[in-house]
């Protein structure tokens, strides 16, 4: 102030000044933009590139408890081994967390198919999740049967099918690479996403008027008797297999009691060619599968770090755990799981201080329908059939899911909250030298994150370079730990790590959208 204000004019606003930054701290803070703390970044970047322990968290997740299916046993050793490692680092909280009676657990032991007449080879193959095996060999002959469309067809092969293999499309059709399976985001896409509005969303068209569906061609060789069936896609090609068929239900009370197998493109394409030229051809398969039925309780894997004056308070970080059997769950997704709980390491090796929780959600039953983080949210915050809001729903800050393969973060999507971009944007500054630069106001689905966006909780999915995960990886017998990448996975987690240690320390509640209505 000028010296030139009397005495007592300065002393009188210095009080006033004074009296109204003690009366009023909230408004004072609300003048402060968001920023990052590069000094606790430096921190976490330091311990998450020089000192790491995300791979071998993924190998054990995948190469020792690889696949982990919803409701088998190697689904529950992988979580209590997730416990073990929790509490190694000194997290001792960790627990199962039931969530609902899911259904019958299946797993698959083996599975060998080949062709015997007019040549004898071997055959890539997966075979459907909740299908029974075959006690000991069978061998049928093979069938096209490519026009079903409607009840009426269905007379043409009425008593035809007993014991044959039935394939159900015509082969398909394989066209040259010229462009990489991986990839990462050009700077270009990135300025495209961030200049979106709202993601589009899609409908799948509508089935034509008296078109026979999935379900009523599934009955008809069920009530056939036939061996198997068997399907395949232009992506199966180069020994990935990514599907076998829709013979099986996500989860139920007793095993299918149809075979589904999904081949590899070239397989499938020369066994039809074959059968084009009116030559037989003669398959043969074994598989051996179990049902685990003395449990059907399912459960997420919880763990919290407590934080100190806004102990009631939350910020959630989680990945779903499960994962369907053809490969060992890497991409899809023992890298989320991996990440985040390495984000949980981090923040615990450093003991930096959090005043919110800090809990850590690794959920199952995503792969059938995102049940485990539905359910969750259900019991914990609130009810999305009734938008009935439970007291936690007031005290939650923030929940970051990672779910999109192995692929370095590039950025995040805001879910169409706008208000919060500026507090990303200040949290992510500190890693632009990382490729972390996007946001874009619009929408992702198909993971967890969207249980707390449906009730108006902020729910937020990374912008993750997609690397191979659509081309090779995601729900095929391709994916390995070999598909990982050991930087894309340290980077991840050291900027989980940071978002959650900033999240945890704001001082007010992250801007909220309006609550959607009940559906």
């Amino acid at each position: 102030m000028p010296s030139y204000y009397p005495v007592a004019f300065r002393a009188r606003l210095a009080a006033a000044i004074l009296v109204l930054a003690i009366l009023s701290p909230a408004a004072a803070h609300a003048q402060q933009p968001d920023r990052a703390d590069t000094a606790v970044v430096a921190r976490i970047r330091d311990e998450g590139f020089n000192r790491s322990q995300v791979m071998e968290t993924a190998s054990w997740l995948t190469d020792v408890y690889g696949p982990r299916l919803t409701g088998s046993p190697t689904t529950r050793a992988a979580a209590d081994w997730t416990i073990r490692r929790l509490a190694s680092w000194g997290i001792d909280d960790a627990r199962l967390e039931p969530w609902g009676t899911f259904g019958i657990g299946w797993s698959n032991q083996a599975l060998f198919v080949r062709a015997v007449d007019p040549q004898p080879y071997p055959i890539i193959a997966t075979v459907a999740a909740w299908t029974p095996g075959t006690n000991g060999w069978v061998r049928g002959e093979a069938v096209l049967v490519n026009d079903l469309t409607d009840s009426s067809s269905l007379a043409r092969y009425a008593g035809k099918l007993r014991g044959k293999f039935v394939l159900g499309s015509d082969p398909p059709a394989l066209v040259q690479r010229f462009v990489p399976d991986a990839r990462r985001y050009s700077d270009s896409a990135l300025d495209a996403m961030a200049a979106a509005t709202v993601s589009p969303g899609g409908r799948r068209p509508p089935q034509e008027q008296g078109a026979l569906s999935t379900a009523a061609r599934m009955q008809f060789f069920r009530d056939e008797g036939v061996a198997a069936v068997v399907s395949s896609s232009a992506r199966n090609d180069f020994g990935t297999v990514f599907s076998a068929g829709s013979v099986g239900l996500r989860r139920q009370d007793a095993l299918s009691d149809l075979i589904g197998l999904g081949f590899a493109a070239e397989h499938y394409g020369r066994i039809v060619r074959t059968l084009a030229k009116g030559i037989p051809v003669t398959l043969e398969m074994f598989v051996q599968s179990t049902a685990h039925e003395n449990d059907r309780t399912a459960f997420n894997v919880i763990a919290e770090i407590p934080g100190t004056d806004k102990q009631d308070e939350v910020v959630m970080l989680g990945a779903h755990f499960d994962s369907w059997h053809y490969g060992t769950g890497a991409t899809d997704n023992a890298s989320g799981s991996a990440v985040m709980l390495e984000a949980m390491r981090i923040l615990k090796a450093l003991n930096l201080p959090l005043r919110r929780t800090v809990r850590l959600a690794l959920w199952t039953g995503e792969e059938q329908g995102l049940l485990g983080s539905r359910a969750y949210v259900n019991n914990h915050f609130a009810d999305r059939a009734t938008m009935q809001l439970k007291p936690d729903h007031a005290k939650f800050q923030a929940y970051f899911n990672m779910d999109n393969g192995t692929g370095a973060f590039r950025g995040i999507y805001l879910q169409e909250n706008e208000a919060i971009g500026p507090v990303f944007r200040a949290w992510m500054e500190p890693f632009r030298d990382l490729g972390m630069t996007a946001i874009t106001i619009g929408n992702t689905g198909g993971t967890d994150h969207q249980a707390f966006d449906a009730v108006g909780l902020p729910g937020f999915q990374f912008i993750q370079d997609a690397i191979e995960y659509g081309t090779r990886t995601h729900h095929s017998n391709m994916d390995t730990y070999e598909r990982l990448i050991v930087d894309d996975l340290k980077k991840n987690a050291v900027i989980v790590a940071s978002f959650v240690y900033h999240a945890a320390n704001r001082a007010e509640l992250l801007p909220r959208e309006a609550l959607p209505p009940p559906p």
